[in-house]
């Protein structure tokens, strides 16, 4: 069962974990993740066995460095893995970061067990 919602929501590592949505289409996945002051140098995106895994940091809060009263966003290291249980074409990915909202658009593998039309 742990597994299963994993592969749903995907799995976090120690530090902060970013909000993601992910959707299903026919033909692709569509995950969002929040990542609000980030920029595309400090995210990176990586695929390893239908995995999509990412990763960033987000640098510590300087504007109060002696003593918070509440802090709230998350800063430090990040990860998230997102398993597919189907293929994925991972040579396709695309990926846009824009309004603090990185989009990965994650095309679903062609199934070649499907038999051409007769012409």
């Amino acid at each position: 069962m742990q597994e299963r919602i994993e592969s749903l929501f995907g799995t976090a590592q120690p530090g902060w974990v970013p909000p993601a949505d992910l959707c299903e289409l026919p033909d692709r996945y569509i995950l969002t993740v929040e990542l609000p002051g980030l920029t595309r140098e400090e995210v990176s995106l990586d695929y390893q066995d239908n995995t999509v895994i990412l990763r960033g940091k987000r640098p510590g809060q300087t504007c109060c460095p002696e003593r918070y009263q509440q802090l709230e966003r998350g800063q430090g290291n990040f990860s998230r893995a997102f398993r597919f249980g189907e293929a994925i074409a991972h040579d396709r990915i695309t990926a846009d970061l824009a309004d603090g909202v990185l989009t990965v658009v994650i095309p679903k593998a062609a199934d070649d067990a499907t038999p051409l039309p007769i012409r």
